[in-house]
């Protein structure tokens, strides 16, 4: 399941999944689901509160000294070497219409003694689809389908933008950057407007090459790019810069990376 250095992190980070996976089935379709709506008008549910304050217990009863970055309430020990990244339900607007595409994403950063920072353990649930994936560094990407046995992932070999299947979530948010990206799909082989975690464990899984989103945060993104990486892609802003700091992401091959974001630029 993972290296020596990272087994235990990735062990509690599925315990974390499975704390989730019961409170987010459970509200999932429920006729009482109370939905509010936050200051930059995205709707939270009841569900995402709870499953946020629910993993962010057990993170403070098993690794006290560890910080917590989650979506629905802030930061706690911030100046931690270590810190967990919570996305309590990605897809919230999936969630409440009764549509399966969402997730718990749940990732470790780590940061070095110069400042430095990347992600070493993640796992993305996906109860409504029946699928888990998670990685950790060194120790490959995996995906387990109906709680079955966990199959080994790894990315395409497409080589060319002509031959690629592109997903994205939808045209929102590219603002100047528009026009490329519409030129990047009509380019390419094939495109699908599929979104948030779903693009980009497609990726990882070489069902799919690319998977762009140009308005993200980090907890959108932390679990997602050690999974990719550990599938033999790479994940970086649109920018190129890799990792998931930049407030975008993008998801591919690695044999494509370079060509995207010229292509973007």
């Amino acid at each position: 399941m993972g290296t020596s250095a990272y087994i235990d992190d990735l062990a509690l980070a599925q315990r974390l999944a499975d704390i989730a996976d019961a409170i987010t089935l459970d509200r999932y379709l429920a006729q009482d689901l109370v939905i509010t709506t936050k200051p930059d008008n995205t709707p939270v549910t009841d569900a995402d509160r709870a499953t946020e304050q629910a993993i962010t217990a057990a993170i403070t009863k098993e690794r006290p000294n560890d910080g917590v970055v989650g979506e629905e309430f802030g930061k706690t020990n911030e100046n931690a070497a270590r810190y967990w990244v919570i996305d309590p339900i990605d897809g919230t607007k999936n969630f409440m219409r009764g549509v399966p595409t969402w997730a718990t994403l749940i990732g470790l950063i780590e940061r070095s003694s110069e400042g430095s920072e990347r992600v070493v353990a993640g796992v993305v649930s996906a109860p409504a689809l029946a699928r888990r994936w998670y990685a950790s560094e060194g120790s490959g990407a995996y995906v387990i389908f109906n709680n079955g046995v966990p199959r080994k992932i790894s990315v395409s070999q497409v080589s060319a933008i002509s031959d690629a299947s592109i997903t994205y979530s939808d045209f929102a948010g590219w603002n100047e950057k528009l026009a490329s990206f519409r030129k990047l799909l009509d380019d390419s082989w094939r495109t699908r407007g599929l979104g948030d975690f779903w693009s980009h464990m497609l990726v990882a899984e070489g069902a799919v090459d690319v998977a762009i989103e140009p308005s993200l945060a980090l907890w959108d993104m932390a679990a997602l790019d050690i999974i990719v990486r550990e599938a033999g892609g790479e994940f970086s802003g649109t920018n190129g810069i890799s990792g998931p700091f930049q407030r975008s992401g993008l998801s591919t091959n690695g044999i494509l990376h370079k060509k995207i974001v010229e292509a973007l630029a």
